[in-house]
C-alpha cells in the first residue's frame, strides 16, 4: 500500500514497486464509488478467457448486451 498525491492536472505517480508488476502493460480503472481499482489488462484477453464461455449467442449479441450493461451501470 501506497500514499500517492494527485497534481494540479489530476495524475498521480504509481510507485516503482508497483509499477514493476505492471511491467509497462495497459490497465483498466475501475471506479467503485468511494474508491478506484486498477486493474492490469492481460496481454491476450481472449487468451485467458478461452473456454469459459459456452453459448450459443454471436460475439455481437454479446457485445450488444454488454453495452447495455455498461450504459447502466454508468447511470446509477
Amino acid at each position: 500500500m501506497s500514499i500517492v498525491e494527485l497534481d494540479e492536472k489530476g495524475r498521480i505517480t504509481i510507485p516503482k514497486r508497483m509499477r514493476r508488476i505492471l511491467r509497462g502493460r495497459e490497465v483498466l480503472l475501475i471506479s467503485l464509488g468511494d474508491r478506484i481499482e486498477i486493474v492490469p489488462i492481460p496481454e491476450d484477453p481472449f487468451k485467458v478467457l478461452k473456454g469459459s464461455f459456452n453459448t450459443k449467442r454471436s460475439f455481437k449479441e454479446l457485445r450488444k448486451e454488454a453495452e447495455i450493461l455498461a450504459e447502466r451501470e454508468a447511470e446509477a
